[in-house]
């Protein structure tokens, strides 16, 4: 197989495909609930799948194709930075246990301004591992992959 950009976007796009699969997987049939940071990951990576869908027609070395490129990267940075956020929160549990309200409520209800940091101050269902595979948690699986992501886009991006 040959790794070019369109075969790079196929695979992000059914990499990202089967990573929410599984997630819809692990939430109705393994019983696991997402916390707040767990939905602002699978928002990342459909967007980063989305994005990776829409660019396949385009010529890899068009402007509007560098443009896919910085999105896709965008998009993989804020992941990694929930992500992040929530590994710590892992490996450094809140000392008061609080359940806290779920996103949907959060921001159907505060404006975003107070939203925001509501959903990343993280709450106790944030800090508990439920999951793993190979010794890391799903936290840890989705960095690694948005690093992932987000390194192979910075490499294509670099080569042209």
């Amino acid at each position: 197989m040959i790794i070019n950009k369109k075969n790079i976007r196929l695979a992000e796009f059914f990499g990202c495909f089967g990573l929410i699969a599984f997630a819809l997987f692990l939430q109705h049939y393994e019983g696991l609930a997402p916390c707040p940071m767990c939905i602002l990951q699978r928002y990342a990576f459909i967007l980063i799948g989305v994005t990776a869908l829409i660019s396949l027609p385009f010529p890899t070395k068009r402007f509007l194709s560098q443009i896919f490129s910085w999105l896709i990267i965008l998009f993989a940075g804020l992941g990694s930075g929930v992500a992040l956020r929530h590994v710590w929160l892992e490996h450094n549990p809140p000392e008061i246990f609080d359940c806290g309200a779920d996103l949907g409520f959060v921001v159907d209800t505060f404006p975003l301004a107070e939203a925001l940091p509501m959903i990343f101050r993280g709450t106790g269902d944030c800090s508990i591992v439920l999951w793993r595979f190979a010794g890391l948690s799903i936290a840890e699986w989705a960095l690694a992959c948005f690093i992932i992501i987000l390194l192979t886009e910075l490499i294509f991006l670099k080569r042209k």
